[in-house]
């Protein structure tokens, strides 16, 4: 396989580890958002949030909490952004998440296209219907 994340787990393409355990692999971003901008790997190859088991994903977030208590105890965070893209938007086609620490002074915003809204009854109608 010549998935990016699973040559990061296996060592033969070097990265800032920041956790490791038998089940994941905890790293900073090599394009960081913001300063301690990490990503967290399942271990074991899964492609999106539909492949991977609840039990994964459920340690995944017990090691998101302790990563929130290392971040700020390190380096002062205010806050996090959690961000797991399916499909599209995911540039990697192996499970992860996105852990990025805030700041109150990071102006790091999140936009949409106003133009292709639609009202939200409209949405709500759809999606009930």
């Amino acid at each position: 396989m010549d998935c990016l994340f699973c040559k990061i787990v296996k060592g033969d393409i070097p990265s800032k580890t920041i956790y490791e355990d038998d089940l994941v692999k905890v790293f900073l971003d090599i394009n960081p958002t913001t300063n301690g901008d990490m990503l967290i790997v399942p271990k074991k190859h899964y492609e999106n949030i539909f492949d991977i088991e609840e039990s994964l994903l459920l340690h995944i977030h017990n090691v998101i909490k302790d990563l929130y208590n290392l971040l700020k105890d390190k380096l002062a965070i205010d806050g996090l952004t959690l961000v797991q893209n399916n499909f599209y938007g995911q540039e990697v086609k192996h499970f992860h998440v996105h852990v990025t620490p805030r700041y109150t002074n990071d102006e790091v915003t999140q936009s949409s296209n106003k133009k292709i809204l639609v009202d939200l009854d409209s949405v709500f109608d759809q999606i009930k219907s």
